[in-house]
């Protein structure tokens, strides 16, 4: 499906001004300061589009947050309003009842901390971690990770981009020393409205599980660091004494190093497109004091050629962006998926470990799983699955919201 085709789906005769608000009524006992939006249909999800609303006071401006009633004038909920959008509503609450901005922003905000911090207890073992995650941590359009002094927020949503300095006044309650750094990905300002000016350079360094990483919050892939794979690091360094390890797609060399450092890895490779992020690896082997190959290449070639050669590896990981990134690049993605791991697995000796992932949200973990299978087959290879694990529980989703578990790794042994 084109984007202009997802368009006419979503919009549903809908003008891209939005619904419809002149001469209306508002919704019956509707009585908060903010603005209404009257929906036409309705689902169980968290997020709804442009052609389920009805009608929308006057009132409403694109970021705003609105109340949101049915077509019964049912009180439904408080979400991100954005006509211009592709998803018009974000939902915030799930009632109407005595909404209050300044309360919720400040107890959801709150709420995400004291779950880091005593619950999980994250500063026990580093000082990087994800804050906020989305609708996981009920704000919507919003990720906010930290790393060491520096906190950066990554916005999806207009209506999260209009309220950052509030986001970050009430943060400085929880981390009083705290500096800011504010993200947001070309596609997203173009999609939602919003124009983000380009900040300073920020660089800092952060300490996980003894390993020290420098960051770069203000550049880089996300927010510059992969605060998702932190427990996957650390289970893959326990099994990487003595063996030699290849990581692909390596970015700044977390795996590869991790395996060096914890797990006394007999030598690492660590193979990395990105001339910075190559650059990156190689200073962060140096501040740990391992050394590491550090090999600027695409990772297909490579592995073939490796191949060629007669390489073999005693422990792979293949961690690559995210290969499947809309339905219409679905069919592209699973031969990508395949190509890597029938690669990894030529590559892997007998009784070798290969942790392979995907970071495709549009792909279920059984999809995944066929994609190995298949490389596997196609490889030769007699392979067992013996582990199965995610993002890091920093990273938690909401049980309504299934897409934000977009993490999968799976732990395979050629046999």
């Amino acid at each position: 499906m084109t984007l202009s085709r997802l368009r006419e789906y979503y919009n549903d005769g809908v003008e891209e001004s939005g619904p419809s608000s002149k001469g209306l009524t508002p919704p019956k006992g509707h009585a908060l300061p903010i603005p209404w939006v009257r929906l036409r249909s309705a689902s169980s999800g968290i997020q709804l589009y442009k052609r389920m609303i009805s009608d929308a006071d006057p009132r409403a401006k694109p970021g705003d947050i609105v109340a949101v009633y049915d077509k019964a004038d049912a009180p439904y909920g408080t979400a991100l309003y954005n006509p211009k959008s592709l998803i018009a509503l974000r939902l915030l609450t799930r009632g109407v009842t005595g909404f209050d901005t300044e309360r919720f922003f400040a107890e959801r905000l709150k709420a995400a901390v004291a779950f880091r911090r005593d619950v999980l207890k994250l500063d026990a073992v580093s000082d990087a971690y994800r804050l906020v995650h989305d609708n996981g941590d009920g704000l919507p359009g919003l990720v906010i990770d930290r790393y060491a002094d520096q906190i950066v927020l990554e916005f999806y949503s207009l209506g999260m981009f209009r309220e950052a300095g509030r986001i970050e006044r009430l943060l400085k309650e929880h981390f009083p020393d705290a500096k800011f750094v504010r993200r947001a990905s070309e596609y997203t300002q173009s999609q939602e409205g919003f124009k983000l000016p380009l900040g300073p350079l920020v660089k800092t360094r952060i300490k996980e599980n003894g390993v020290i990483f420098e960051v770069e919050p203000s550049g880089g892939y996300k927010t510059g660091f992969f605060c998702d794979q932190r427990e996957n690091r650390l289970a893959v360094a326990k099994m990487a004494k003595g063996r030699r390890v290849l990581d692909i797609c390596s970015y700044t060399g977390g795996f590869g190093i991790y395996a060096k450092k914890l797990g006394e890895a007999a030598d690492v490779t660590c193979v990395e497109l990105d001339q910075n992020a190559a650059a990156l690896i190689r200073r962060n082997a140096n501040i740990n004091q391992v050394k590491i190959d550090a090999v600027c290449v695409d990772a297909f070639p490579y592995m073939r050629q490796a191949h060629v050669n007669r390489q073999r590896f005693g422990l792979i990981v293949l961690d690559p962006y995210k290969l499947i990134a809309s339905k219409e690049g679905y069919m592209e993605g699973r031969q990508k998926y395949t190509d890597l791991n029938r690669l990894g697995f030529h590559l892997l000796e007998e009784g070798g470990i290969m942790v392979t992932h995907s970071c495709s949200g549009l792909l279920s973990m059984d999809e995944f799983q066929q994609f190995v299978r298949t490389a596997a087959g196609s490889a030769g290879r007699r392979v067992q699955i013996f582990r199965k694990s995610g993002a890091g529980p920093d990273h938690p989703f909401g049980v309504d919201h299934p897409e934000g578990e977009y993490l999968k790794a799976l732990w395979c042994r050629a046999l």
